[in-house]
């Protein structure tokens, strides 16, 4: 999915974004958010 479709008609985005590279989104999977650039990842 393109990075502009997270955003709405205001400019906001529910995504959670990384708080180590601060311009990626972080994945959602079952039982953890995961960075696809740096390797951060939050266990749920």
């Amino acid at each position: 999915m393109p990075r502009h479709e997270y955003y709405g008609e205001d400019g906001t985005t529910e995504k959670e974004q990384c708080p180590r590279c601060g311009d990626t989104f972080l994945a959602e999977h079952e039982d953890r958010k995961h960075c696809g650039k740096c390797g951060y990842t939050e266990w749920l």
